[in-house]
């Protein structure tokens, strides 16, 4: 087995390959990139990530989507050395103080924690952080680029925390009996605006539910997404078995393979 590198060589190559793409004789579409540009790749590359783990983890493709995400830090880094602010070491550094921060027990005189009392040691600790930062009130902090269900759950969590929250899961059922009412209300005028408006009012109560039955609204979705894709792809096999291209098939006839589909799986077939 090859000798691994050491953290050192590995990290300085690659802020050196990164400065490279940068320079002026260097890669002309990294040369015009900027933050803008490139945060889209950054939340990309961390899905990318998350999907390596949830396939097992599957380790080679973890070690590859692991060092594009690095890489993202890095070229972020990069840019904001580039105009004087900033470089990779201060971001190193800032994390590194900022755990030490907010783990006393591990680092510091506290005393040591159970996971939970810990979990609200550093909700407490982030608030402070917060306030330091101006960033006042019960939902300050949450990130607008938050995939939209996860921030829909994180601001009624962070509401509850101060009692202002759905007393069960019942009563959030209740609310989304209101809500679809009020968007078949709608329905008849088509105005897109409201349609958008009330469309909305039912995915985030959707995402409440999700957090009231300790669930995570994005993996629901995501599981939803992975057996509708499973199911349909059933769909045109069974068609094309048949010799019928789906976009040649009857509503009526995809539904029915939709349904034998649905018992074929229920049925373990």
């Amino acid at each position: 087995m090859p000798d691994r590198p050491t953290p050192d060589a590995a990290l300085t190559r690659l802020l050196a390959i990164m400065a490279r793409l940068r320079a002026p004789d260097g890669c002309p579409w990294d040369q015009v990139q900027d933050f803008g540009t490139i945060a889209p790749y950054t939340i990309e590359e961390a899905y990318e990530v998350a999907d390596a783990i949830r396939r097992g983890p599957d380790f080679p493709a973890l070690l590859d989507e692991l060092g594009d995400l690095l890489f993202q830090v890095v070229y972020h880094a990069q840019m904001a050395s580039e105009l004087g602010h900033f470089g990779f070491a201060e971001v190193a550094e800032a994390i590194s103080a900022k755990m030490i921060r907010r783990h006393p027990h591990v680092f510091g005189e506290a005393a040591a924690r159970d996971a939970s009392t810990q979990t609200a040691a550093w909700e407490v600790q982030k608030a402070a952080e917060r306030e330091a930062r101006a960033e006042n009130g019960t939902l300050a902090g949450l990130p607008l680029g938050l995939p939209a269900l996860t921030r829909a759950a994180k601001l009624t969590r962070r509401a509850a925390r101060i009692g202002f929250d759905w007393p069960d899961a019942a009563a959030v059922l209740d609310k989304l009996e209101e809500e679809a009412a009020e968007l078949r209300a709608e329905l008849p005028g088509a105005e897109p605006a409201r349609l958008a408006d009330e469309v909305g009012d039912l995915l985030f109560v959707l995402a409440n539910l999700a957090r009231k039955l300790d669930l995570d609204p994005e993996e629901c979705l995501r599981a939803a997404n992975a057996k509708f894709e499973r199911r349909f792809g059933g769909v045109e096999a069974r068609l094309a078995a048949r010799g019928v291209a789906p976009a040649d098939a009857s509503l009526e006839a995809m539904e029915a393979e939709w349904q034998a589909v649905k018992t074929e799986e229920k049925q373990g077939l």
